[in-house]
């Protein structure tokens, strides 16, 4: 959802979710003040986002082959807990979700992924559409917020990121993560793109917290 802001507010910008986002319906848009927008449903503010200053130190990418070689061990492969996640979920097919499964790098404390945008999500002049950007620098920082702990649920809690470049469709890129701060429940983490030379197309920071549940008995639902 963040990423579909993208056409109200100039990058970069956060996002704070106060309520899961309801699916299948429209939901309202609403400028509080310049640069800041509240995500209605009804009189309930489900999401709050503002224009914000964009600092993040970012560690240099893993290698593709230690992404190629990260992504085999990714640990939704053996039990997910929301399998149909638009980003990482095990459950969606090529062109139907992005299935980015970051891996745990083997040297370093980040997971990786390889990622080649489909052209189910080109935007116009065969580049990726913005929201589907934002949503490539979700999902990797919640399984390095999970890095050295046991396979937890978690939802996003704020979300924050920077675009430099939209892929193109079909351009081989990595998407990695890495552990920032943990606080009890809630994980800080960040999260970047690069292509296949290893420029930066876009890095975020979010903030992840732990819940009881997944969505494995709710195979019609969506996290994205």
């Amino acid at each position: 959802m963040a990423g579909q802001l993208a056409r109200w507010l100039e990058a970069p910008f956060e996002v704070t979710y106060r309520r899961p986002i309801p699916l299948g319906r429209p939901v309202r848009i609403t400028e509080t003040e310049p640069g800041a927008l509240h995500v209605m449903d009804g009189e309930s503010v489900l999401a709050e986002a503002r224009i914000v200053p964009f600092d993040l130190a970012v560690p240099p990418p893993p290698t593709a082959e230690e992404a190629e070689s990260a992504t085999r061990n990714y640990v939704g492969l053996r039990d997910h807990p929301f399998p149909q996640c638009f980003v990482c979920g095990t459950h969606r097919t090529e062109g139907d979700g992005l299935r980015i499964f970051a891996g745990p790098v083997e040297q370093g404390n980040r997971v990786a992924a390889p990622w080649t945008p489909h052209t189910a999500f080109a935007a116009e002049r065969g580049s990726v559409r913005p929201e589907v950007v934002w949503a490539a620098l979700d999902c990797p920082g919640c399984f390095a917020a999970l890095l050295n702990r046991p396979l937890q649920p978690a939802v996003l809690g704020r979300f924050a990121a920077h675009v430099e470049r939209a892929p193109r469709v079909g351009e081989r890129c990595l998407v990695y993560g890495w552990p920032i701060a943990h606080d009890g429940r809630k994980h800080e983490v960040g999260t970047a793109i690069v292509d296949a030379n290893g420029a930066r197309l876009g890095s975020a920071v979010a903030t992840w917290i732990d819940v009881a549940h997944g969505d494995r008995d709710r195979s019609a639902d969506s996290r994205t």
